[in-house]
């Protein structure tokens, strides 16, 4: 998905996957570098026009595939090549 995208409602994918593939390609692009972190759910909020739960989710997705990591009461950051 290219990284630029906006959030398509319309859309067969539904907004936390498209998210989850906006927030991977910008990441694959270089926007936020490994040990990073990347903007918070509030800003992701406020970015793309979702609910928290929608962001959330989205970023369950990435972390679930290794993609992002949480530090408690720190935030996300972007996981090191494997």
């Amino acid at each position: 998905m290219d990284p630029d995208a906006e959030i398509d409602h319309g859309a067969p994918l539904t907004p936390y996957r498209q998210l989850a593939e906006i927030l991977r390609a910008r990441i694959a692009r270089g926007d936020w570098k490994p040990g990073r972190a990347i903007p918070s759910e509030t800003q992701l909020v406020q970015e793309y026009g979702l609910a928290r739960s929608t962001v959330r989710r989205a970023l369950e997705v990435l972390s679930a595939d290794g993609v992002i990591f949480v530090v408690p009461q720190r935030g996300r950051y972007v996981s090191g090549p494997r």
